[in-house]
């Protein structure tokens, strides 16, 4: 007789502790306020009496807070002998979906999980995403380059109904491009490590499809999170499997692309993209990106949104506490082999 799983208990204990770490080197959209806690706990009344939370920046009170905390957030903090100073964690926080920078987790303490904001973007990520595919779709970067130049020269498009975009890495960001993709008539065809389908994508491959993928898409919009297994998937050899036209979005990191071999041929008017990070960050004025003809440049801000970005962060935070104090396992937990 098949026997059930034991169901986790709830764990006892009278006062939780969350400490929230600040960095000043960040934008204010990434700022974890008292003000900002405040509404929070007010949308999560389950916590209510149950949860202390610290306030910490640039590591001024970490250490103090280190001793009693069951849970940590933050993007910037000092992870040197974390099991020793810190040995009630049971869940850190990343203020943000990519975790490259922290891998590998042979830091973490035994028994304490690692989570991320993935899928926190969501919203504000398909909608640049989206204003991106029609800016290249109408030929915008071509535009900006004769701007510049002080250049008439009209540059006429075609509407983008029936085209074809390559969405690589379709996650929770591809997956909600790939849904406004279909609203305007496009063709989706995806990449995932899984090759599971999705209800936007006409056909899905696994990652090893991607040079016979390439030379199909008017579009190409990467996705994919930054890992060991990912570090130029964009190559000098599949950028040249574009075909001559084809407008190239990176939204992820830019490791995953060779910039490089990108910006010859966009010197040469063979591509056209927009790019929205870079390494390393802020970009020098050194760099020839720069001044490179057909692309557009965004400062790494595509998908942070100014007002909800770390408020829907913190429910996220508050949920998974929620679910640790009832015994429940939390969600968003990042794989070590993944990366996210």
């Amino acid at each position: 007789m098949n026997k059930k799983p034991a169901r986790r208990r709830a764990v006892a204990k009278k006062t939780w502790h969350l400490h929230c770490e600040n960095a000043s080197s960040m934008s204010e959209v990434f700022a974890i306020t008292g003000e900002r806690v405040k509404a929070a706990l007010k949308r999560h009344p389950k916590l209510k009496g149950k949860l202390k939370v610290t306030l910490g920046e640039d590591g001024n009170i970490y250490d103090k807070a280190m001793r009693t905390a069951d849970f940590l957030f933050g993007w910037h903090f000092d992870r040197k002998d974390l099991p020793r100073r810190a040995p009630n964690l049971k869940m850190i926080h990343m203020h943000g979906a990519g975790v490259n920078h922290v891998m590998p987790l042979n830091w973490l303490p035994k028994g304490c999980v690692l989570t991320n904001s993935r899928g926190v973007h969501g919203p504000r990520a398909a909608e640049y995403l989206i204003m991106a595919l029609l800016m290249l779709n109408n030929r915008l970067p071509e535009m900006v380059t004769h701007q510049r130049a002080a250049r008439w020269e009209q540059c006429y498009a075609s509407v983008i109904t029936g085209k074809t975009l390559l969405v690589i890495g379709v996650g929770q960001i591809g997956g909600s491009a790939a849904d406004w993709a279909k609203k305007f008539g496009l063709k989706v065809i995806g990449t995932r490590r899984t090759g599971k389908p999705h209800p936007s994508v006409d056909k899905m491959y696994k990652s090893r499809d991607l040079r016979k993928l390439l030379p199909q898409a008017d579009f190409v919009m990467m996705c994919v999170p930054a890992t060991d297994h990912t570090k130029h998937l964009l190559g000098k050899k599949e950028i040249g499997l574009m075909r001559p036209g084809t407008g190239f979005i990176n939204y992820s990191r830019a490791d995953l692309v060779d910039y490089e071999a990108l910006r010859k041929r966009l010197v040469k008017g063979e591509l056209t993209a927009i790019l929205d990070v870079f390494n390393p960050e802020p970009l020098p004025s050194s760099s020839p990106l720069w001044k490179t003809p057909n692309l557009i440049m965004t400062p790494h801000c595509s998908s942070d949104d100014s007002i909800h970005y770390t408020p829907r962060t913190l429910d996220v935070v508050l949920s998974n506490i929620e679910r640790i104090v009832a015994g429940k396992k939390p969600t968003s937990v990042v794989d070590p082999k993944w990366q996210y």
